[in-house]
């Protein structure tokens, strides 16, 4: 897999994954959402130069134009509820893909440390010879990306995959680069080193879902 971390080259970047870090500022849960769609919109530029391009004119008021265009056709897939700002983010640059998305939560048994994920509602559209692009913010075990991926396989076999995230566990990077194959690409923002007991990354930033959109009630 190839592994993209962007976190490598000081950018603006840094601004935005500092501030969803801080949980004096992650408090304000509007600006906690816009900086993980600015996350999701920079992370989409570096992808998108990884896409297949051909020749087009395009006709102005005084004259003709040569550019060159993606011609990808793209499926953009969220994990719910989190990835919806990531989601929108990518969105924001790849505004004629089609989209999907797929719930998916650990199910936690009778001890905390011990879970499996269960991927309960999909809308997804055919993925055969498509490009696609799976969103998810947080990478802690990445049993979450697995499940979805062998999730969308019914809908057909992309021609590439793109696997997108804001922060990661290095243990969870770990466990997708033996689960994809070798031509898949993971873009992130920033890997951490700790993945602790309860499988949460460290120092992490806490739950992107409660963040974005307040406390939910566990079941």
């Amino acid at each position: 897999m190839h592994i993209h971390n962007l976190s490598k080259t000081p950018s603006v970047l840094n601004t935005f994954i500092a501030e969803i870090r801080d949980k004096s500022i992650q408090k304000d849960s509007m600006r906690f959402r816009r900086n993980i769609e600015r996350i999701g919109e920079i992370l989409g530029y570096e992808l998108s130069k990884t896409l297949n391009f051909e020749n087009h004119t395009i006709e102005t008021p005084l004259g003709l134009s040569e550019t060159v265009l993606h011609k990808n056709d793209i499926v953009l897939c969220s994990i719910l509820r989190a990835g919806v700002p990531l989601h929108n983010g990518l969105l924001n640059y790849f505004d004629a893909a089609e989209n999907a998305f797929i719930s998916a939560y650990r199910q936690h048994k009778q001890h905390p440390e011990s879970f499996e994920i269960v991927v309960e509602y999909l809308a997804c559209p055919n993925l055969e010879n498509k490009t696609l692009i799976l969103a998810d913010p947080m990478l802690a075990t990445g049993q979450s990306m697995v499940a979805t991926f062998e999730a969308l396989k019914p809908f057909g076999t992309p021609k590439e995959v793109h696997l997108v995230s804001v922060i990661g566990a290095q243990k969870g990077v770990d466990y997708m680069s033996e689960q994809f194959n070798a031509a898949t690409h993971l873009w992130i923002a920033s890997i951490d080193s700790i993945l602790n007991d309860k499988g949460y990354i460290v120092p992490g930033l806490g739950d992107a879902g409660d963040l974005a959109f307040g406390n939910k009630l566990q079941q």
